[in-house]
């Protein structure tokens, strides 16, 4: 890989580091992000909670996975743990698939936030001209639904 440009960087402890621009020279396009797995205590029913917001199908079971297939070919491959630490997944999704998944996560009872560090209960943002919230799921990974990037 050909190097393009360099950036300085200088971090915390003041040693100033060089890291390539990306992509590099030639090329056109960023590799994909292709799955993820999602860490949960009961795979099956998470990915039908999280299937269920977004108004898609779960998938058959792959091996030790329940996959969630989203609309940029990113699956969310859910697998079981007994140890889940949160993490955090955004979705952006149309105005119409928000107003649908906003309705459902109130119909269920979910509670729901403006914020990440849900500061803000009750509320959604507008944050970049959008609209956004934030839920958890059963795990208690940090769900966000947001309709501008």
């Amino acid at each position: 890989m050909a190097v393009r440009a360099a950036v300085a960087l200088t971090g915390d402890t003041g040693r100033t580091m060089t890291r390539p621009v990306w992509p590099p020279e030639g090329s056109s396009t960023v590799s994909e992000l292709n799955h993820t797995i999602v860490w949960a205590r009961d795979k099956k029913a998470s990915a039908e909670f999280i299937a269920g917001i977004l108004g898609i199908p779960v998938g058959a079971p792959a091996g030790p996975f329940v996959p969630v297939r989203l609309g940029n070919s990113v699956t969310l491959d859910y697998a079981d743990t007994n140890a889940v630490r949160g993490q955090h997944y955004a979705f952006l999704v149309s105005d119409d698939e928000f107003d649908a998944a906003f309705t459902r996560i109130r119909t269920a009872g979910i509670g729901y936030w403006a914020d990440p560090l849900h500061q803000q209960e009750g509320e959604i943002n507008h944050r970049s001209g959008g609209r956004g919230v934030y839920f958890e799921d059963p795990n208690g990974h940090n769900m966000e639904l947001l309709t501008q990037a």
